[in-house]
């Protein structure tokens, strides 16, 4: 009993000691203070984004399948970023307003679906409503990453005219032009993508315009656009101190009650 009752005196002592002491241990962890950049994501869902002329893994997909899995990669890599999500055809709305929780903006480009607003294309009302709302953000570095496939047939607004609106404000804007024709080079097609507009809504801002015709130059576009607007979770883990003064505590918590007990049993 008294070999148990130093025993445990010992470990009440080196248990004291060490957590008095303050240990620590070193943990690599990520760095995963906001960016203070905004980037919403403007997209075409007019009906031409059912033409299945893009290939994924062998398998001919439409254009919509397509978009959705390289937005929803590129939204996965965004963290630090707020991201929002604006979908236009006839009308624009806010899919997902501009946020840290990437998962749900994944699911709102998920569900995105033909229809809800009409299949013609107003490329000026789905970036007016993006500039709406990075115009009222209070973030350091707003970008808006519009994607079309077809040509403005609403025409209610000048889409190059809200460009030079969102370059005032500080928005850069970078276009994505999709599907394997265009306007300069077949001007009678009624799918045709109206690269001229884009592009020029890209220069007007600041962006860059790009042109997509499969999958391939898909994943292009979004490597480059990372390298454009880099991640901020790129950086190196940052090496973060963590306590561990509640071990050697609790042990001196166990070998004092240890101490009580065995008294009583003497007793």
């Amino acid at each position: 009993a008294r070999r148990l009752s130093t025993l445990l005196l010992a470990l009440l002592w080196l248990g004291l000691v060490t957590a008095l002491a303050g240990p620590q241990r070193l943990v690599p962890t990520r760095d995963l203070t906001a960016s203070g950049r905004e980037i919403l994501l403007a997209l075409d869902m007019s009906g031409s984004m059912l033409i299945e002329d893009f290939d994924i893994d062998g398998v001919q997909s439409t254009r919509l399948e397509a978009v959705k899995q390289v937005a929803q990669r590129f939204v996965a890599e965004r963290t630090g970023d707020r991201i929002g999500l604006v979908l236009f055809a006839d009308r624009a709305y806010v899919a997902a307003p501009p946020t840290f929780d990437l998962p749900a903006v994944s699911r709102a480009i998920e569900e995105a679906t033909i229809g809800i607003t009409g299949r013609s294309t107003a490329i000026a009302d789905g970036l007016g409503l993006a500039l709406k709302r990075s115009a009222a953000s209070d973030a350091t570095s707003r970008v808006i990453v519009l994607m079309s496939d077809g040509r403005d047939t609403a025409k209610r607004l000048d889409a190059v005219q809200v460009a030079r609106l969102a370059a005032e404000h500080g928005v850069r804007v970078h276009t994505i032009a999709l599907g394997p024709e265009d306007l300069e080079t077949r001007p009678a097609s009624r799918d045709a993508v109206d690269t001229v507009t884009l592009r020029a809504i890209a220069e007007a801002s600041g962006g860059k315009s790009y042109r997509v015709r499969g999958m391939e130059d898909l994943t292009a576009m979004a490597e480059d656009l990372d390298r454009l607007e880099p991640n901020p979770s790129s950086r190196p883990p940052v090496i973060v101190p963590q306590p561990v003064w509640i071990w050697p505590a609790l042990l001196a918590l166990l070998a004092a009650l240890g101490i009580g007990m065995n008294r009583r049993a003497e007793a």
